[in-house]
């Protein structure tokens, strides 16, 4: 029993079509090479995948570039003026932006203004003004990135700062009382200009009493 025919449509199921797809390039590659070599012919076949991939047999007879050779000699096609054609139009296209930009940059440099009229020269000034806009902003950005940068870095000096002082003023604190060789000191804490304390003043008198202080509130300045 035959197998049946084939309806000729697109395949929707992916894994499907992709086998169909193998299973007959692999057929047309066949047939191909059996014309080579059965009839002496020269054969060349470009296939590409609906992913893209690419696939192609050209007969061992036969260089690709010799096939294309004899494509063009045969129809009277020149492929490779036309793709040159295509090239310098491109490359005349590319030349002349390239000749617009310069202006423009010179332009607004301030040469090359002797051509414009009054729109043209408008236009630029407008040009200009959006531009020094958009840099006066960037500027700004940074500047104010900068000024925060340094001022959250003063800050942490000035935590560190406090801190320390903190610490030398506890340890300070825990010192102060009267000494083993029967004398006192005194501390003193004074602010320095900025505010800030400064270190503990100690003054130590050694083997003295403290001075008497009378009832009208003066020192007793006896002699020891």
């Amino acid at each position: 029993m035959g197998r049946g025919k084939i309806e000729i449509k697109k395949i929707e199921n992916a894994t499907n079509r992709q086998v169909t797809y193998s299973k007959r390039r692999n057929g047309l590659f066949k047939k191909a090479q059996e014309l080579t070599v059965l009839c002496d012919a020269k054969v060349s076949l470009i296939m590409f995948s609906s992913t893209g991939k690419f696939h192609e047999f050209l007969s061992p007879n036969i260089s690709t570039k010799g096939f294309f050779d004899l494509y063009q000699k045969t129809t009277g096609i020149d492929l490779w003026n036309s793709h040159y054609e295509r090239m310098e139009e491109n490359y005349r296209r590319l030349k002349e932006i390239n000749k617009k930009l310069r202006r423009e940059i010179r332009q607004r440099m301030g040469g090359d203004l002797s051509e414009l009229n009054i729109k043209e020269l408008q236009a630029l000034e407008a040009k200009m003004d959006s531009s020094l806009l958009a840099i006066r902003e960037r500027k700004y950005h940074v500047i104010k990135t900068q000024t925060d940068k340094h001022k959250k870095k003063v800050r942490n000096l000035e935590e560190r700062h406090a801190n320390l002082i903190m610490d030398l003023e506890a340890k300070l604190d825990g010192q102060d009382g009267i000494v083993e060789t029967g004398g006192y000191y005194e501390s003193t804490m004074g602010l320095l200009p900025n505010g800030a304390s400064n270190l503990y003043a100690l003054r130590l008198y050694q083997n003295q009493q403290p001075p008497l202080v009378l009832h009208d509130g003066t020192n007793d300045l006896r002699l020891a």
